[in-house]
């Protein structure tokens, strides 16, 4: 399951309106509480692909930066997230060949006409890069503390 607060829920789903027609992405910062991984915020990150409209990469100096602010916070990386303008919150072909962070969540945003609608989380289960897969999770949204 993933918990997100509800500021850090509002905040992903903005980012992906402002970005639109492109995709927007960002990671999702928080805490592991027994099974539940808890986001306390999500921090939007410029989509450095070259073509933003149905794809999105993080620069590796923005995800070592969101790193470090986790680390300060007490907090950790526990997944990232994306949005898919006028196209489903379903994981892509592409998002499963990019993804490798396996034990984390994806949060998949679709943006129709620049407005959020469904909002999904996968988690990226399996024990290597061979047997990984998107297996779709709960969201909780959570009241801000």
């Amino acid at each position: 399951m993933l918990e997100i607060a509800q500021s850090a829920f509002d905040k992903l789903r903005a980012h992906g309106e402002s970005a639109y027609p492109e995709e927007s992405c960002g990671v999702l910062l928080g805490t592991v509480s027994g099974d539940a991984r808890v986001v306390l915020e999500a921090v939007p990150l410029t989509n450095s692909a070259e073509t933003r409209g149905n794809r999105y990469r993080i620069a590796p100096v923005d995800l070592i930066r969101a790193e470090k602010a986790a680390r300060l916070a007490g907090w950790e990386i526990l997944g990232f997230y994306h949005s898919h303008p006028n196209h489903p919150a379903e994981p892509s072909g592409t998002d499963l060949a990019d993804a490798h962070w396996l034990g984390y969540s994806y949060v998949i945003t679709t943006v129709a006409n620049g407005c959020a609608a469904d909002t999904r989380s996968f988690y990226l289960g399996g024990e290597s890069e061979e047997e990984k897969r998107f297996e779709l999770e709960r969201i909780v949204i959570a009241e801000d503390s």
